[in-house]
């Protein structure tokens, strides 16, 4: 394990006012985004929609890094340059999702618990020999009628230290992304509760596998209302929850915090972010970053639509966004910016 590697890696990740691209759908989730658009449903498809995305002019001006599929990962350009030397190029970190998805969690109903440990080391091991520098899993906790479970929570923090710790032996930073989902009607009030209650055993299982926090992200959800909740809450509201929650359970080593989007619209996503940079960007002792799949991508993807002659509209979508997220980290994103 090189630590001084690990810390310096995971500061690049959150320097300059930048954030991350998560660009690791799996197949299933990007073939259903696929045919929703009216898009092909296959290999080839998927490898040209990837490419279009990494041969962006500019986007490194507001991408540190890039989340990689095990698919994505091994295919090339065009020209014959792999993927992760097309982004390391331009100066975006190549990194790798490795979990193998959510699954029932037996005896709970409606838990899920994240699946991937089974040969884990060696896997990171081939994903280093490739270039990549970081690594992504993801946990899923859902709140529901008398979910989540203490089981459930402390089942998905244990793995997901376990991930964490075979990451830096293999000198990876590790994504820790403990996600509390935005599916349901439960308050503002109650995700705070349980995300507090998530953080709070997910770093206490961090500190028992000796994991160095210094040399890790967090990609947390924001603290937010379920998406059939009747109360919404303001962009600033849940801006306020997040940060207060955060505070209370985020250890002040960890160098970036780098939110998901979960489902959030573009719009939104950019506006809670930057709410969190104008009010506490100065009083936190991590970066205030992003980590977005969807809330940058989906734009692009609908202008794209399979269809290589909309790839100079589609990349200048997906760099517009990029870089509506970096002004969101400067505290300079506003609402006007959408019409440009």
């Amino acid at each position: 394990m090189n630590t001084q590697q690990l810390i310096d890696t995971a500061k690049a990740m959150v320097a300059d006012d930048k954030g991350l691209l998560a660009m690791d759908e799996s197949t299933p989730t990007c073939d259903k985004r696929f045919a929703k658009l009216g898009i092909p449903q296959n290999e080839e498809t998927r490898l040209i929609y990837r490419e279009m995305i990494v041969s962006t002019p500019g986007l490194s001006e507001s991408i540190s890094g890039a989340i990689l599929y095990d698919e994505t990962v091994r295919q090339q350009k065009n020209d014959g340059t792999s993927f992760v030397k097309a982004l390391s190029d331009t100066g975006i970190i190549p990194g790798i999702k490795v979990d193998t998805g959510a699954k029932e969690m037996a005896t709970h109903p409606g838990e899920k618990i994240t699946e991937g440990l089974d040969g884990l080391r060696e896997r990171l091991a081939e994903y280093v020999q490739m270039g990549a520098r970081f690594a992504k899993w993801r946990a899923v906790i859902t709140i529901g009628e008398g979910i989540p479970s203490r089981g459930c929570i402390e089942a998905n923090a244990q793995v997901l230290a376990r991930y964490a710790a075979l990451c830096q032996e293999a000198s990876l930073v590790p994504i820790v992304e403990p996600e509390v989902l935005m599916d349901g009607d439960h308050t503002l009030e109650r995700c705070y509760e349980v995300t507090e209650e998530t953080l709070r055993t997910v770093f206490d299982q961090l500190y028992r596998q000796r994991v160095v926090l210094e040399g890790i992200i967090l990609k947390p959800n924001m603290v937010l209302p379920g998406l059939i909740c009747s109360q919404q809450n303001s962009v600033d509201e849940v801006a306020d929850a997040t940060v207060a929650c955060f505070l209370r359970a985020v250890p002040a080593a960890v160098p970036g915090v780098t939110f998901l989007s979960g489902g959030q619209s573009s719009e939104l996503a950019s506006a809670r972010l930057n709410a969190m940079n104008v009010k506490f960007k100065s009083q936190v002792p991590w970066e205030l970053a992003f980590s977005f799949a969807r809330a940058i991508q989906q734009p692009a993807m609908g202008i794209w639509g399979g269809n290589s002659a909309n790839n100079v509209a589609a990349q200048k979508a997906l760099y517009h966004r990029a870089k509506c997220n970096r002004d969101a980290r400067r505290g300079e994103y506003n609402t006007a910016m959408e019409g440009t």
